[in-house]
């Protein structure tokens, strides 16, 4: 699937997908610790932010979610009045250099193609303070695939496997905090990582 296929899967499955979750979860939870060891008033960009209901509604009033499906906006713009929407690409994120000082991307990257989640770190490294802090879904195995009858719908997942995402984010200039197990919002368990991005990048 190109980019405009998958962008049109998730308009039709988008609504389907915000039923099946909610804002409550462990996964949720590791928000909390995010948010904990950020400055004061910070300014959050959620990146695959959908309907809004997992991550964005748990972040700082006036974070930012972006999401290349309307209608994921549209529904998120429902559940977080008070959040910033964007429509676009986490490879081509539209804020300035420096502008964010913490990024959440939960059960986003692995929707592009692996060859070009590269690109996708060295954007978050783009629009991160120096010292931002990242929480994202770490996959697993190594695939590239679409799955038929998800949600209702067609998906393409990609994922180069779980060494090879963490030596991406350290060239892309992230300093690896920890990484977590816990429950996701479908009922299976997902490694999460919380990274640093180094000063000076």
């Amino acid at each position: 699937m190109d980019r405009s296929e998958i962008r049109r899967a998730w308009e039709r499955v988008s609504e389907r997908y915000a039923a099946s979750r909610n804002a409550e979860g462990p996964d949720a939870a590791l928000i909390g610790e995010l948010v904990g060891d950020l400055p004061p008033d910070p300014l959050v960009l959620d990146v695959g932010c959908g309907d809004g209901a997992r991550t964005l509604s748990n972040l700082p009033k006036g974070s930012v979610g972006l999401d290349f499906a309307r209608r994921g906006l549209e529904l998120a713009a429902e559940t977080d009045p008070d959040a910033g929407l964007l429509q676009g690409e986490m490879s081509a994120i539209p804020l300035r250099a420096d502008s964010v000082d913490a990024i959440t991307a939960y059960h986003a990257v692995f929707h592009v193609p692996r060859v070009r989640q590269p690109d996708v770190y060295a954007e978050f490294a783009r629009v991160l303070e120096p010292g931002g802090r990242l929480l994202m879904t770490l996959p697993g195995g190594s695939y590239e695939t679409v799955r038929r009858n998800w949600m209702g719908g067609s998906m393409f997942f990609s994922s180069p496997g779980r060494s090879e995402t963490l030596r991406s984010l350290s060239a892309a200039g992230f300093e690896i905090d920890r990484t977590e197990r816990t429950d996701d919002p479908l009922g299976s368990e997902t490694e999460f990582v919380f990274a640093t991005l180094s000063d000076g990048v």
